[in-house]
């Protein structure tokens, strides 16, 4: 039967150890990154602009490994110990020599700080290192392919929800087996009219209120009364009346067009013409021959 070996340290597990792989990476570039100095995050273009400081090609494996172990006894009603067994996962990221197999270094993935993004690039990621004595460092890995560190990301959020760090719809939770305090229910609100209640709207402010109970009788007499006098305020003033000495000459005027002479006609004016020049001695004739 194989033996079963703890990625992160190379000693074997418990014959009834489980273990899954959530990730494998063949192609990731390990560097050796200089401190975070700024606020906004590691940036993974002052590893990249450095030869130097590219260590390697390695395989990247996240490995999520399931142990039992025996907790206290307790006592039946027979008065017989038993013992129980607790069930206890872990899940490491693993950067493993591709040809060899040779671990290089392993991150014991505990909390989502133990990998944190670049902040200018998708594809780079800091790493936080541990040997067995304890010792961190923080290395950087990079994928040549989007695609790869988004995969990537994708297995580091089932291992948060298989270590309890996330619940199953993405949300932080605590530490694996303790209940989640449940959401406060939304306390229901009755919105509704009561009896005897209005909704008026205010046009001209665009405000909207509750108006208490109008009197159940009101007459509708002073009702329609009263929105006459809201119309008459729209109503234009009816012209002034003429004044007496404006009609009196309108009416002068008039009474003289009426009765005018019709004009002459042409025989009434050559006979005038005629009888004006005999008066001054000329006499042209009866067919004007003289003219």
């Amino acid at each position: 039967m194989e033996t079963t070996i703890d990625p992160a340290t190379g000693h074997p597990l418990p014959a009834d150890a489980i273990q899954r792989i959530l990730h494998i990476a063949k192609a990731v570039h390990v560097y050796n990154i200089p401190p975070q100095t700024s606020a906004k995050g590691h940036m993974a273009a002052t590893w990249t602009e450095d030869p130097k400081r590219h260590i390697f090609t390695c395989r990247a494996r996240i490995i999520e490994t399931a142990t039992s172990t025996p907790s206290s006894s307790t006592g039946d009603s027979d008065g017989a110990e038993a013992e129980t067994e607790s069930e206890s996962v872990k899940v490491d990221i693993v950067l493993e020599d591709a040809s060899a197999g040779q671990l290089f270094a392993a991150a014991p993935y505990t909390t989502p700080a133990v990998v944190e993004p670049a902040a200018d690039s998708s594809r780079f990621f800091a790493l936080r290192v541990q040997d067995d004595a304890g010792r961190k460092a923080t290395l950087g890995i990079g994928f040549e392919e989007r695609s790869d560190a988004f995969d990537f990301s994708i297995a580091l959020q089932e291992a948060q929800k298989a270590l309890g760090l996330i619940d199953g719809g993405g949300a932080p939770a605590g530490s694996k087996g303790v209940p989640h305090s449940k959401p406060k229910e939304e306390v229901k609100r009755d919105y509704s009219l009561k009896d005897g209640e209005t909704i008026t709207v205010n046009l001209s402010g665009t405000k909207f209120g509750r108006r208490g109970a109008r009197p159940a009788q009101q007459p509708q007499q002073q009702q329609s009364g009263g929105e006459m006098a809201s119309l008459s305020s729209f109503a234009l003033p009816p012209p002034p009346p003429p004044s007496s000495s404006s009609s009196s000459s309108f009416s002068s005027s008039s009474a003289t067009n009426a009765f005018l002479p019709p004009p002459p006609s042409a025989k009434e004016v050559k006979s005038r013409r005629r009888i004006s020049a005999q008066a001054l001695g000329f006499d042209d004739g009866q067919f004007g021959e003289f003219a």
